[in-house]
């Protein structure tokens, strides 16, 4: 039987964010950002029952990842997996006697059933951030949501992906326009642990694209201070239109995404047209390595 590897964004943006990866014998929800009764009913709308979810993987502690997990965990027992210092900040109420959790440590390459799960460091405003690549026969999947910016540790881990799902959080303009954001909210958002803009996810993209990435998922757009057509004009202007190019959504069900098995064979090149900062990245590496070693 052949093997299906497939990515589901149930929904992303502002309010929540939560996505299925799912192959023959495995099905992973990546972080739990909606409310258990709206996670359950978007997976029942594709044909998938909580009861059968093999474990849901969480990027960090922020309420728009989490939102739904205490419930949803108690609900329907799905195991958690995450790092010891996002657990250590979730672990009250319920959660703090619950006893599926599975902890790794970021940087860890770990398995679940038929999918390896590679974690990474990435800098945001939260414990322990972390991104993964999830692979299976057919190829990898990327998951890159909420940083302020990708270290070339992050980049290198990435460039073998099949999909990769990216932030494009905000429009520079529009978030400096923006009149319902104090200053000090805006300097956050655009620090090196906030968010990626629309074009610094585009810069990281064009790093990354080669022969084997064949489609970009934005994700995590801003409700007030992002528009899809911004994001996708931004991945245009970097060259990147010779990928398949989805916006995910904050109230719709994605389509599924098959992962096929790349055959590599050779096409356009994409050219960066944004320059590389070596030396931040050069730094952010040097970091990286020292922590993992902690």
């Amino acid at each position: 039987m052949r093997l299906v590897f497939g990515l589901t964004v149930l929904g992303s943006g502002s309010s929540g964010n939560c996505s299925l990866v799912a192959t023959d014998q495995c099905r992973i929800l990546i972080d739990a950002g909606f409310s258990a009764r709206q996670i359950a009913r978007r997976l029942s709308s594709i044909g998938v029952a909580p009861e059968d979810l093999d474990g849901i993987l969480l990027t960090h502690e922020h309420a728009d990842h989490v939102a739904g997990l205490e419930i949803f965990a108690r609900r329907f027992g799905v195991p958690i997996f995450c790092n010891p210092l996002t657990a250590e900040t979730l672990r009250h109420g319920f959660l703090a006697e619950f006893n599926r959790w599975h902890l790794f440590q970021t940087g860890a390459t770990f398995v679940i059933k038929d999918i390896e799960i590679q974690s990474f460091y990435v800098p945001h405003d939260a414990v322990d951030p972390a991104a993964f690549v999830l692979t299976s026969d057919p190829g990898s999947i990327g998951f890159l949501t909420d940083l302020g910016y990708a270290p070339k540790l992050a980049i290198d881990r990435l460039r073998a992906v099949h999909t990769l799902v990216i932030e494009t959080n905000h429009d520079e303009r529009m978030l400096q326009n923006d009149p319902k954001r104090p200053w000090s909210v805006k300097q956050r958002i655009l620090s090196r642990h906030g968010h990626l803009s629309n074009k610094a996810a585009a810069e990281l993209a064009a790093n990354i694209a080669g022969d084997r990435l064949e489609r970009l998922v934005l994700s995590h757009l801003s409700r007030d201070c992002n528009r899809q057509e911004l994001a996708l004009e931004a991945m245009h202007g970097a060259g990147l239109d010779i990928l398949e190019l989805v916006c995910a959504e904050q109230r719709n069900v994605s389509p599924h995404f098959e992962i096929k098995e790349n055959p590599l064979v050779a096409r356009e090149q994409v050219t960066p047209v944004y320059p590389h900062r070596d030396s931040h990245d050069d730094a952010q590496t040097m970091f990286d390595l020292g922590w993992q070693a902690g």
